[in-house]
């Protein structure tokens, strides 16, 4: 895949992924974010996971919920 269509999936993927978490639409998020890991998984040059902050932060309340 060219690298620049590539960065423009990556890129609309994120924002599609962020949008949808925002509007309570959980499973689009879920399918967008999916849609970015793979893009990132067939890029040559890999990208910073844009949620890992927000596992991180699901954790921290997993662990709160948990105690």
């Amino acid at each position: 895949m060219d690298k620049d269509i590539l960065e423009i999936e990556l890129d609309e993927a994120e924002r599609k992924a962020h949008n949808a978490l925002a509007r309570y639409k959980f499973k689009m998020f879920g399918y967008w974010a999916a849609v970015w890991v793979h893009l990132n998984q067939i890029d040559e040059h890999k990208e910073a996971n844009p949620f890992k902050e927000l596992v991180w932060k699901a954790q921290e309340m997993r662990e709160r919920i948990v105690r």
